[in-house]
């Protein structure tokens, strides 16, 4: 069932699925996410159930803003034990937003959503429509919401409710209510940052660069290394459509479409330079502007799928920081 965010019951609605346990397609600045109170460990399960996730692979609990400038605090000292004060100035400067802090978790709290590790990652997303969701079930009880992509494990994140209707369509109505609030505005999921040793350690990039984070917290990242917990998104292969993606220098492009033979229907091409392509060839134009791609890049995958093509032929992002996380999500695509 989809209840667009005009709808005056949509709210009160999927507070009454969080609240039994059923699952909620909720919309977010950076994706659609598949949502369960956190601390229901039944509902949580059901969220890795419906993905096809494995267990141990933790998820994002995202947090209402609450009232005044940093209102999430309640919600951070429910289900994290310690905040380290780099942590709590990136969280100042970057919340409500697309950035995710890995935090050494609480007791009791939130284990089945942390994938059993002693750390949880949390979120403030800044769409209206999850803050209104989020806000109206933390007066029901609930202190936060397990939302990871709202997609099958390892696939294209969705960026529109019509994308998770098509990734559940075999759930029954009864099991899964999508809030539509509109296409993503980010389209990539959020940078994530482990704050569980004393120093920041850059997790998965996104669309708040590296720069900015050190910028707010006065030191540098460090690169995740084999000490790093298990995080969202952060395996080899990940966010891959059917199709296969190959990643290319435009000349490298080029000289590929020149070799194609006069069929080629079953060749995409998405790039920022201007190609010469056969007829048979779907070319779409990726975005010169790094934020524009990345709201683009998960719905030009999916629409090139359905269009059926096998192969995706992707120009390689810039080297420049803020293409980080649009070449992250691309080279898993293609691993």
């Amino acid at each position: 069932m989809v209840l667009h965010a005009s709808d005056p019951a949509a709210i009160e609605q999927a507070v009454q699925r969080l609240a039994v346990g059923s699952l909620v397609g909720m919309p977010t600045e950076t994706v659609y996410g598949l949502a369960a109170d956190a601390d229901n460990a039944s509902a949580v399960q059901r969220i890795f159930e419906a993905k096809g996730r494995p267990s141990d692979h933790p998820l994002i609990v995202h947090l209402a803003p609450g009232d005044g400038a940093h209102g999430w605090r309640a919600g951070v000292d429910h289900y994290a034990r310690e905040v380290p004060a780099f942590a709590l100035a990136l969280m100042h400067a970057f919340w409500p937003g697309p950035l995710t802090l890995i935090l050494p978790r609480r007791a009791g709290v939130a284990a089945v959503a942390a994938g059993g590790q002693d750390s949880v990652g949390l979120r403030c997303p800044s769409h209206p429509l999850a803050q209104a969701l989020l806000t109206a079930a933390r007066a029901h009880g609930v202190h936060g919401v397990a939302a990871p992509s709202a997609n099958r494990f390892g696939r294209v994140s969705p960026t529109t409710a019509a994308h998770v209707a098509e990734e559940f369509a075999q759930l029954p109505d009864a099991a899964l209510l999508i809030l539509d609030g509109g296409a993503c505005p980010v389209g990539i999921e959020s940078t994530i940052v482990d704050g569980t040793r004393g120093y920041p350690v850059l997790l998965r990039p996104g669309m708040v660069t590296q720069a900015q984070l050190e910028a707010a917290c006065g030191q540098p990242l460090r690169e995740r290394d084999g000490a790093a917990p298990r995080a969202s998104g952060t395996l080899e292969s990940h966010y891959a459509p059917n199709a296969k993606v190959r990643l290319m220098a435009a000349p490298a492009l080029q000289a590929a479409l020149d070799l194609l033979g006069a069929d080629a229907r079953h060749i995409a091409v998405y790039a920022r330079a201007a190609l010469k392509a056969a007829p048979g060839v779907a070319v779409r134009r990726m975005p010169d502007n790094a934020a524009q791609a990345a709201q683009a890049l998960f719905a030009t995958l999916r629409e090139l799928d359905t269009a059926g093509v096998k192969l995706i032929w992707v120009e390689t992002p810039p080297a420049s920081p803020e293409w980080d996380g649009v070449r992250d999500r691309l080279q898993r695509a293609a691993a």
